[in-house]
């Protein structure tokens, strides 16, 4: 666990989240400053800070994060009116929080472009 990660902290259950779904590498939660109906936090289990952190000996999480981020979707029945992902990478890219996620959104056309 990354020292003073709060998605760290998520995952090992040492903080509260509104879990939507779980496995053995991601977690996904509903973010608790939401920029639309429906806006999911979808993280690798594993501490990555960002997507700079990523290499060719990790690719394969990213294809998790995105697979898992359709299927949930659907669960939520964003699918047939759709949905957008993001990733934030670094200050400049609007992350706030150093833990790699992506997040969903749905519920409203028109959704926002820039969230943390």
């Amino acid at each position: 666990m990354a020292e003073q990660c709060i998605f760290c902290a998520i995952v090992n259950k040492l903080a509260p989240a509104a879990i939507v779904y779980e496995d053995e590498q991601v977690l996904a939660f509903k973010d608790n400053q939401p920029m639309a109906p429906v806006h999911v936090l979808i993280i690798p289990k594993t501490h990555y800070q960002s997507l700079n952190d990523i290499d060719d000996n990790q690719v394969e999480i990213l294809g998790n994060l995105l697979l898992h981020a359709k299927t949930i979707a659907k669960q939520l029945n964003l699918a047939d009116n759709g949905y957008r992902l993001m990733i934030n990478t670094g200050k400049d890219g609007g992350q706030t929080v150093p833990h790699l996620h992506v997040h969903l959104l749905g519920g409203k056309p028109h959704l926002p472009v820039q969230v943390g």
